[in-house]
């Protein structure tokens, strides 16, 4: 099987992260703004790679106060930072339908090698004739190493803002057409 190109749709896509908030629980947000391309040949993984750009910008936790906090200088930073890109620099197998990806994650322009945990869901023609493949990625950074090092230390001890953010990719992606097909 030779390389694939599909085509992320954000519709049916969704980028989630989590945060330790006072130690005790998490909060969660998502980007709502982002796309990408995957380049797969499954029968070479080492062949394939990814690239995705999010708006920084649309930054969502359910809370306009916290969002507007999350875009200022203290976190991402989009006045001068407006997008997060992820560009892969090597793809391995890590069983059937799973994949290692490691690449450099940009982000408020501190660029740092990333390590994605890929499934491969398998693909489908939807009704409309055109080839769909599911992806889901899980992956974590360090807020501290982009230069993200608010935080406010608690009453009791401990800070408002763990480091450790977790993130989950869920993907449907569209096969682009190969030229000179039916």
């Amino acid at each position: 099987m030779a390389q694939e190109t599909w085509q992320i749709d954000p519709v049916h896509s969704c980028i989630h992260f989590s945060i330790r908030h006072f130690v005790i629980s998490k909060i969660h947000g998502r980007f709502t703004k982002w796309g990408g391309t995957i380049h797969l040949d499954e029968a070479s993984p080492a062949a394939s790679d990814v690239s995705v750009e999010i708006d920084a910008t649309s930054v969502d936790t359910n809370d306009a106060k916290r969002d507007g906090h999350l875009q200022s200088p203290d976190f991402f930073n989009t006045a001068e930072h407006p997008k997060i890109t992820f560009r892969s620099t090597s793809v391995e197998s890590a069983g059937p339908g799973k994949y290692k990806v490691t690449g450099d994650l940009t982000l408020r322009g501190v660029t740092k090698p990333v390590t994605l945990n890929v499934e491969h869901g398998g693909s489908v023609k939807d009704p409309w004739g055109n080839q769909r493949g599911g992806f889901s990625l899980k992956g974590d950074i360090n807020r501290q190493e982009f230069g993200m090092t608010f935080n406010a230390v608690l009453e009791a001890g401990g800070v408002a803002l763990g480091d450790n953010v977790e993130f989950s990719i869920d993907v449907e992606a569209t096969k682009a057409m190969q030229a000179g097909a039916d």
